[in-house]
């Protein structure tokens, strides 16, 4: 049995979604690069994230072009300060929906901080 290659330039599924981004496991679902400049959110790149919301200092929304299966998805993040302070963790927050989820900035010296540059990576199902 011979075995080619398949050179396709857009494959989508009925419903209109990437069938690739959905059918395959261990790569990110969504991903966003940000600045948070005292509340005023500039995303400078992503993938499946339609908006930024700000909710308060160091919360952040993040709005989903294409729904996730479902909440349970894992993310991870990094992020940096200009001042003093640098080396921040990023919370999944409870309020996690296919839909959107939000996340919480800290550094190593501010429990909630907004933080200069921002990447967050959402992995799911």
């Amino acid at each position: 049995m011979a075995y080619g290659t398949l050179a396709v330039d857009t494959l989508n599924s009925s419903t209109g979604v990437l069938a690739t981004q959905n059918g395959m496991t261990g790569i990110a679902k969504a991903w966003v690069t940000f600045t948070n400049s005292s509340g005023t959110l500039t995303i400078n790149g992503s993938f499946n994230v339609s908006s930024l919301t700000y909710r308060s200092t160091g919360t952040i929304g993040i709005n989903f072009t294409t729904a996730m299966a479902n909440s349970n998805y894992a993310l991870t993040g990094t992020c940096v300060t200009t001042g003093t302070a640098s080396g921040v963790v990023v919370i999944k927050r409870s309020t996690s929906t296919t839909t959107a989820t939000d996340v919480e900035t800290v550094n190593l010296t501010t429990p909630l901080a907004n933080l200069t540059d921002n990447s967050i990576l959402i992995f799911g199902a």
